[in-house]
């Protein structure tokens, strides 16, 4: 937690465990509107996010660190072995139409809802306000 802390503290990031709703209504993110439906969690993925939300709620972490790199800023690494294809966190921030974010200059918004109605997507963008989610976005592949 101590890495996270830091690194959000040093780009301006209040740390937040929920998506927040304060740019678009909630009711904007609705399942029925993703373009080829939603995708369903399996059990144990639901049983290791639900997991790592607890710990969470109690002081504790995954076995993630957040690192600064020379290169790239700061960065996320495994501090164990993490079985692949393991849910480790859910992306949180401000929530917000696609069609606002287009040309922003932020290099860690996510996708959150894809419509057929262009209008209707929906992004999440962390620049004031995420977890460590943000930094899992690129592969360290320049060290061992």
């Amino acid at each position: 937690m101590a890495s996270l802390a830091t690194a959000d503290t040093s780009i301006g990031v209040e740390f937040v465990d929920f998506l927040s709703y304060r740019l678009t209504p909630r009711s904007s993110n609705r399942a029925d509107s993703e373009r080829g439906g939603m995708q369903v969690m399996c059990k144990e993925d639901k049983a290791t996010l639900d997991l790592c939300k607890t710990m969470c709620s109690h002081g504790e972490w995954p076995p993630l660190m957040v690192t600064h790199d020379s290169r790239q800023g700061f960065v996320f690494e495994a501090d164990r072995n993490i079985k692949d294809m393991t849910i480790i966190a859910k992306y949180t921030g401000e929530v917000d139409y696609m069609c606002r974010r287009q040309y922003d200059s932020g290099n860690s918004i996510m996708g959150l809802l894809f419509s057929d109605n262009p209008v209707k997507e929906l992004v999440i963008c962390p620049d004031r306000r995420g977890n460590i989610a943000r930094f899992v976005s690129d592969i360290n592949n320049h060290l061992p």
